[in-house]
């Protein structure tokens, strides 16, 4: 072994890196691209969750003294980083709200709230205990226990302040996800994660493959158009994405036992559609890149915002406020919506419909763009 050898290599290795702009550029920037995103999305706690407050509490006037609402003190007590508060009078109207998706449960504190709070703190044998009752989706663990600690933590404080410790119970009456668990949060995720990962990068690799073989220009001189040899990849690779779901589902189903409440047939759905918009996406990335090894340096550009962003991981409430609307332009953020929606809600497609079309959109133009790309090149 020689060392004046050695040290030509590196010094070929390391003048290949410096007159590559974009590897130079990637070398550093995915490290502090990483870093930053991983820091700002896992730094926030949830916030601005919307929930609906129904205060039927008519308080209790003791016989010498003002009246008492307990209710009303709970509430001021609130968070109201962590919970967006809003007021309604009718409880079926508010379920409609958390079934409609709007928002994520309603907080009901009964007529005799604080009649039965006062009066069992007096009174051990008193019957009637004071209860708050919280009907919610449960579908998605992390929110479901922000709101949970966050009224308890309301409780404790207001109970504190008047000095009393009356037996108040905590209700749970959940209107979705009845006994989720994260792991029933987390696979409807993944499923959109892996088709958008592994269906956008074997397209790049594929597809700059064919590039630097010559295979593409040879296949684009016959009289197969570019917008046949797109919709190609698209029937193929959107067939491999459902393929995929339809094996990690099954997994899910026998090994870990998730909960599936709707019709997994829209969920793999969403995903198809998901996959054809990745496969144009792929088309897309391969133009920026003449071999397979600057193919690579596009995977964390691929996959960190996908993972940080999209809520496969942790709910988007819990991403801070001013990087959120980023969410929104990651199509597996819509996909995972339209996968828990369906697997853990029950809703059809009149319910998923949004998160559908957004796919679409998203489909639509970057085959568009995949065509185009592929016409320029040819030109």
């Amino acid at each position: 072994m020689k060392f004046y050898r050695i040290m030509a290599v590196s010094r070929r290795v390391f003048r290949g890196v410096v007159n590559d702009k974009r590897s130079l550029v990637l070398l550093f920037l995915a490290p502090i691209l990483a870093m930053c995103v991983f820091g700002i999305a896992f730094s926030g706690d949830v916030e601005n969750v919307n929930v609906i407050i129904i205060n039927q509490d008519q308080g209790f006037t003791p016989p010498m003294g003002d009246t008492i609402y307990l209710a009303d003190e709970i509430v001021n007590n609130l968070n109201t980083t962590t919970l967006s508060i809003h007021n309604m009078t009718s409880i079926d109207d508010a379920r409609a709200e958390v079934e409609s998706g709007q928002v994520s449960a309603v907080i009901i504190f009964p007529e005799d709230f604080s009649e039965n709070a006062i009066l069992k703190s007096q009174d051990q044998s008193y019957p009637d205990s004071a209860e708050i009752t919280i009907e919610g989706d449960d579908s998605i663990v992390n929110i479901k226990t922000a709101i949970t600690t966050t009224v308890s933590t309301a409780l404790s404080d207001t109970l504190t302040e008047n000095g009393v410790t009356p037996a108040i119970q905590l209700n749970s009456d959940p209107i979705y996800g009845e006994d989720a668990e994260f792991i029933d949060f987390f696979v409807p995720g993944i499923l959109a994660f892996v088709v958008y990962l592994l269906t956008t990068i074997l397209t790049l690799i594929t597809f700059v493959n064919e590039r630097s073989s010559g295979t593409l220009e040879r296949v684009l001189s016959s009289p197969v158009t570019e917008g046949e040899l797109v919709m190609g990849y698209a029937i193929t690779f959107g067939t491999f994405g459902v393929l995929q779901v339809a094996l990690l589902l099954t997994i899910a189903i026998l090994v870990f036992n998730i909960m599936v409440v709707g019709n997994v047939l829209l969920a793999f759905l969403a995903v198809a559609i998901l996959a054809i918009s990745c496969q144009a996406l792929g088309i897309l990335l391969s133009s920026l890149a003449k071999r397979a090894e600057q193919a690579i340096q596009f995977f964390p550009l691929v996959i960190l915002p996908a993972f940080l962003l999209s809520g496969i991981f942790w709910p988007i409430q819990a991403i801070p406020e001013w990087i959120r609307p980023f969410s929104y332009l990651v199509p597996p953020t819509y996909a995972a919506n339209a996968c828990r929606a369906v697997m853990l809600k029950g809703w059809g497609l009149d319910k998923i419909w949004p998160d559908i079309l957004a796919l679409v959109i998203f489909a639509v133009i970057f085959l568009a763009l995949a065509v185009w790309t592929l016409k320029r090149s040819k030109n």
